[in-house]
């Protein structure tokens, strides 16, 4: 979407700040012992207590009100009985919709001990986020957002899964602008307009390059070949003095 209004800005950020506050608060819950299903139940109070309801549940009826991806689970893990343990590398992907409006945000988080391999992943992933939202500007060409971030990973020896992309969110969960590269990609010609609303999230990974179906379920995605991957994710408007961040909570 693009904004057009005081109102849609102010619905977008109070949205954004929701879903920003139900990853902060199961990030804060995050131990061993705990399950993801119990996890989940943490996020969605945080979204219902606020009148906020789950996106992917809304939207595509999926079987929890938060994707939760453990270790070898790369995107949209579906909360249940898996006991979180020290070690594990969790990501936590929230989305939700309230009055009318979406927004969507995401962290990987690892639970102690940490190794110094996946804790330069994680401290990366956060650089690759910003290094792709550093390139928003209204009037600039979106590809410089894969452009700058495959220049990263490609720096510090990192691949990147390229078939999950970005995407703009707004009115809906998924919308224009639509498969948003956050890798090289020569066929994106379009140009940021200002008040556009999109996500920008990179999965880094230490070697995987393709996300794909498992025999688990329907919905969960792990890397191709198998490998540590994060995934952080903001969603934004284009401004001509940058992106102004939504989902962001201090």
């Amino acid at each position: 979407m693009i904004v057009s209004s005081d109102e849609d800005l102010t619905k977008l950020k109070e949205v954004g700040r929701l879903c920003g506050l139900a990853v902060k608060t199961m990030a804060a819950a995050l131990e061993p012992g705990i399950t993801t299903a119990e996890l989940d139940m943490i996020g969605r109070k945080v979204l219902e207590d606020a009148g906020a309801r789950s996106a992917p549940e809304l939207c595509y009826q999926f079987p929890g009100a938060t994707c939760i991806s453990v270790n070898e689970e790369v995107a949209h893990g579906i909360p249940g009985p898996r006991v979180i343990a020290a070690g594990d590398l969790v990501n936590i992907d929230v989305s939700a919709e309230k009055d009318g409006y979406f927004g969507d945000t995401g962290s990987s988080f690892i639970v102690p001990p940490v190794t110094p391999k996946i804790e330069r992943l994680c401290r990366d992933g956060k650089r690759a986020l910003w290094v792709g939202l550093n390139q928003i500007r209204t009037g600039q060409p979106l590809a410089n957002i894969g452009n700058a971030i495959g220049k990263f990973a490609a720096k510090n020896r990192y691949t990147l899964i390229t078939n999950l992309a970005s995407h703009g969110v707004g009115r809906s969960l998924h919308e224009e602008p639509t498969e948003l590269s956050t890798w090289p990609d020569p066929d994106e010609t379009r140009i940021m307009e200002e008040g556009l609303v999109f996500t920008v999230e990179p999965f880094l990974s230490l070697g995987g390059h393709w996300a794909e179906d498992g025999d688990k379920d329907a919905w969960t995605l792990f890397s191709e070949p198998r490998a540590p991957t994060v995934q952080f994710e903001h969603t934004l408007v284009v401004t001509k003095n940058g992106p102004l961040i939504l989902t962001m909570v201090e």
